[in-house]
């Protein structure tokens, strides 16, 4: 008789899934189930992304209505203080130089010398400022480059 070798461990699992799946029965009951809670999915999916959708879009609708009641606050903070006849005061004396009847203003302007204001030095006692227009000398410079004829000695070096 011949002798049957032991099936390996990946052959077990194999097998057993085989076994496993080949084990399962469906019914009608069954399969009418799954179909629902597949075509319930596919329904509720969309309206689950939807939602999250409108959810995101009222988080920055209040996050908005948020900033905007706090300009609001900080707009009516102002306007209060407008309405106080010692802010306008203090206000127009400060930003218009507005006086009352009788008072001299005396308004000094640049009482402290800088250093930064003085002339700066010059960079060199031998630069002088061009007499020439700079664009005629470059197109001069330019036209006698291409016109001549031969190179300095001194320029062959470096090509060699």
């Amino acid at each position: 008789m011949a002798r049957r070798a032991a099936p390996s461990s990946r052959s077990r699992a194999q097998l057993s899934a085989r076994e496993w799946l080949g084990g399962i029965r469906l019914s009608g009951f069954a399969v009418i189930m799954l179909g629902l809670v597949i075509m319930g999915a596919f329904i509720l999916v969309p309206s689950a992304s939807s939602y999250i959708d409108l959810r995101q879009q009222v988080a920055q609708a209040e996050a908005g209505i948020q900033l905007t009641e706090q300009e609001i606050a900080d707009l009516e903070r102002e306007r209060d203080r407008w309405r106080d006849p010692a802010f306008i005061t203090s206000e127009a004396r400060e930003r218009l130089y507005y006086v009352k009847p009788g008072e001299v203003v005396y308004l000094i302007e640049d009482d402290i010398e800088r250093d930064d204001a003085a002339e700066p030095d010059p960079v060199d006692a031998d630069v002088e400022e061009a007499r020439d227009d700079w664009m005629g000398t470059m197109l001069t410079s330019i036209v006698t480059s291409g016109l001549a004829q031969q190179g300095t000695s001194g320029d062959s070096s470096l090509f060699q």
